[in-house]
């Protein structure tokens, strides 16, 4: 088999989390060029259908479903729902995230526990319930998008919330790992830096954030949706077969500083 073919995903089934937009739009994008058939979800059930529209106009396989991965019962409906009419889910994409940009001493216990619920339990909930599924057939792939903010304790603002959830992705990613890998489940994450994507919009409003992020980037630009998708493609194929319990960081050399 080629390396060409090893990056093939025909016939797999995938999940991606948030992918009405940025990277989540992107990654689905990228596994259905594969030959996955992608099952969107978002919150925003509409999002998630043009995106599904956009791939099919492409040429790939895709549905949509609404899904909030803060609500439990609707997280086990639509996963055993895709298994009940797929027969399967070999791929997860944990990509649904949210950002609180204040100080610690700012923030109230809502705020803090709300990026909790979005960022970890959330992934959590849904690496769970696809996992049980995949565990049942003895193979899956589970990619959990974190941030290079969780392999560093700072960066140009006050964002503890965040650094907090997406640090704990990268562990949880290496417990999850061990735990599930002689029942033949991978998973790995992405450590992504400063991306345009809506998450990202408010913050590259300001000319003078931008230019400090570049500032701070060794290769002196953002990375591109499609750059982070790429690896997740990759750590989701047979390419990447012998990779599992690692955080890939995609951030321009910011954190080799």
């Amino acid at each position: 088999m080629t390396t060409a073919e090893r990056l093939r995903l025909d016939g797999r089934v995938a999940i991606v989390t948030a992918g009405g937009s940025g990277i989540g739009r992107a990654t689905a994008q990228a596994l259905a060029a594969a030959g996955a058939l992608v099952e969107v979800t978002d919150i925003d059930g509409n999002a998630a259908q043009r995106v599904a529209q956009e791939i099919a106009a492409a040429g790939g396989r895709a549905e949509a479903h609404s899904l909030d991965v803060t609500d439990e019962p609707g997280v086990a409906r639509v996963m055993t729902a895709i298994c009940d009419l797929r027969g399967r889910i070999d791929v997860l994409i944990n990509n649904a995230g949210l950002a609180a940009r204040q100080p610690s001493e700012e923030m109230t216990t809502a705020t803090w526990e709300k990026v909790i619920a979005v960022n970890m339990t959330g992934s959590f909930r849904c690496a769970r319930e696809a996992g049980r599924h995949m565990l049942r057939k003895g193979k899956g792939a589970i990619v959990n998008v974190a941030s290079m903010m969780g392999l560093v304790g700072g960066g140009l603002y006050p964002n503890p919330a965040y650094h907090a959830t997406k640090g704990a992705l990268v562990n949880w990613t290496r417990a999850l790992a061990l735990e599930w890998a002689a029942r033949g489940i991978r998973v790995n994450a992405v450590g992504p830096a400063f991306v345009r994507t809506p998450l990202t919009l408010k913050l590259l409003s300001d000319p003078k954030m931008e230019a400090a992020i570049l500032a701070n980037t060794p290769l002196g630009r953002l990375i591109e949706p499609y750059e982070v998708a790429d690896a997740i493609l990759f750590l989701v194929s047979d390419a990447a077969a012998g990779i599992t319990g690692v955080t890939l960081p995609i951030d321009g050399g910011w954190t080799a500083r």
